[in-house]
């Protein structure tokens, strides 16, 4: 990227300005340069002599003009300016600018791609729910975040596995089995009461339904036992299925659907048990297995297994981050999590840590809330569960593109409210809608050269030199910068807000200037501005692609 390049000069100033005792061998800081708010202060501005200024005990403006005066010549650079209060701004030149068409037409899809990760192992965890009734629309908001995340790391040069965590073991699972069993049986006219702590959705009788005509009463002189668990696991596997329908309805995709299940099969959790107690994070009193966490930094320990002999689901996690980290080997894993999780966040990484792992390769993100909201009120009532709104729901009221894009337009750690009218509005007050539409509009001005059999591939961008057509250039430009700050954050909110400004920049392109002309003097203009157009289409397209959002040709 450019931004690198001008990075290194700035280093190589700094590096020729000491040699010449200008100023003194003081270490070098990360080295900050971002684009100015203010176009009129060029296209990248950097604030190092301000960083430097207390350890070289120089004025921040003496050492901005130091740097001016030692920076190697760039062929990509039309000026670089000193700003108070030591501002070093640098402008590029046009010349450059216009040749990035000709970059972006030849990346293509893969324009915006960087190599940040360089091959580094990401296994990341979003979405996990138990398995015991259809997913929720709150979910929509982690899953969005995870799939885009994926997305976003793929594209900054990490090797991303995506995984959704099972959570088909322990009481709850006890509590759907008997509440399967039960709605099977009231479906043949048998009595049968739905355990307290069950699940007393209307879908559960729908599923009860389902097994009924699949499986008729097999299941009806089974001992009540053996009965409540082969329902079960047909209910579970069917509630697995229902939950990968709605994902794949939305466009989320997991690489691995990880069963917690499997963790007790294969032994993992007693084997993390042992580990632990084998490096002296194991106690056992009062008739429990604890993990002492208090060793590392935690306010208390925390049981692992009770004293009934049930582990409790911080063991299950613990032995989930052992395969993750040491039977599998992933070198970063990232989880992310509802804010209802924050407490269990320090202990997570404690946990890592006792297992031999540095915990800063663990990342969680957790995310808040979110309220809908129709017709200016909360929207709250689902006609499968009676108090929640499930994923499915939201997503036949407005469709997957939107649900993924407004559920990213935020911060993970905001709260949020999703306005399902807006969501569902045709009008530029919709951000999915003018993005997309900008998109197809875009389309329909290809296709439009196309049927006029006007060919541009021979277009010469030398010639766009109007300041729309910059701009719009320059605003392209961003998307690999964003993808790498983006992934280094991990934070895809910037995605959707990226995509708006630049369906707005294009929209004024296109107003001020005119792309297919009919004056064949105007040919060779007509030709570089289709070059632009289809550059333009690129670059919204990858956008729009790294949110997992459709880039439709028409609308």
């Amino acid at each position: 990227m450019i931004k690198d390049q001008i990075v290194e000069l700035l280093k190589e100033a700094i590096g020729r300005t000491q040699e010449k005792g200008q100023m003194p061998a003081v270490e070098l800081p990360e080295i900050p340069l971002e684009r100015p708010a203010n176009p009129a202060f060029g296209d990248y501005a950097s604030s190092l002599a301000m960083r430097l200024a207390r350890s070289a005990r120089m004025n921040p403006l003496a050492i901005a003009k130091k740097i001016v005066d030692n920076l190697p010549a760039a062929a990509f650079l039309e000026r670089v300016e000193v700003a108070p209060p030591g501002f070093v701004n640098f402008s590029l030149k046009n010349e450059w600018i216009r040749q990035q068409v000709e970059t972006i037409l030849a990346a293509g899809p893969r324009f915006g791609a960087v190599d940040l990760g360089r091959g580094t192992t990401v296994q990341l965890e979003f979405g996990s729910a138990n398995p015991t009734g259809p997913l929720t629309a709150a979910l929509g908001r982690a899953v969005s975040l995870g799939d885009a995340l994926g997305n976003i790391l793929a594209a900054a040069g990490y090797r991303v596995t995506r995984e959704y965590y099972v959570n088909d073991a322990g009481s709850r699972m006890d509590a759907f089995y008997q509440t399967a069993y039960a709605r099977y049986l009231q479906a043949f006219g048998r009595p049968a009461e739905v355990p307290e702590d069950g699940y007393h959705g209307s879908y559960m009788v729908d599923l009860a339904a389902e097994l009924k005509a699949e499986y008729g009463d097999r299941f009806l002189n089974v001992p009540a036992g053996e009965a409540a668990v082969a329902i079960g696991h047909i209910a579970l596997a069917k509630m697995i299925a229902s939950a990968e329908a709605d994902l794949a309805f939305m466009g989320v995709h997991h690489d691995v659907w990880f069963r917690e299940q499997s963790l007790f099969d294969a032994g993992l959790v007693a084997q993390t048990i042992s580990l632990l107690e084998a490096r002296g994070y194991i106690s056992r009193r009062e008739g429990a297995i604890w993990f002492t966490s208090s060793a590392l930094g935690e306010d208390k320990d925390n049981v692992l297994v009770r004293s009934n002999g049930v582990p409790t689901y911080f063991a299950s996690d613990i032995a989930y981050h052992n395969d993750k980290f040491v039977q599998r080997g992933f070198q970063w894993v990232v989880d992310i999590w509802g804010a209802d999780h924050q407490g269990h966040v320090p202990r997570m990484k404690a946990a890592v840590a006792a297992l031999g792992v540095d915990p800063d390769r663990l990342t969680v993100i957790l995310h808040q809330l979110v309220t809908l909201m129709k017709d200016g009120r909360p929207y709250r009532i689902s006609k499968r569960t009676g108090n929640l709104v499930t994923l499915r729901e939201l997503l036949d009221e407005v469709g997957p593109d939107a649900c993924r894009f407004f559920f990213l337009m935020r911060s993970a750690d905001s709260q949020m409210e999703f306005d399902l009218d807006l969501a569902k509005e045709q009008s530029e007050e919709n951000p999915v809608f003018y993005v997309q539409y900008a998109h197809a509009r875009i389309a329909s001005i290809l296709r439009r050269a196309q049927e006029r059999d006007l060919q541009f591939a021979g277009g010469d961008v030398a010639l766009l030199a109007e300041a729309p057509e910059l701009t719009l250039i320059r605003k392209m430009l961003e998307l690999p910068e964003l993808v790498e700050n983006t992934a280094r954050l991990l934070e895809p909110h910037h995605l959707p807000y990226y995509a708006r400004d630049l369906a707005a920049v294009f929209s004024a392109f296109y107003r001020d200037c005119r792309v297919i002309n009919d004056d064949p003097a105007l040919a060779g203009l007509t030709k570089a501005r289709l070059k632009l157009v289809r550059a333009a289409q690129i670059v919204l397209a990858n956008s729009l692609r790294l949110m997992g959002v459709a880039a439709p040709e028409q609308m």
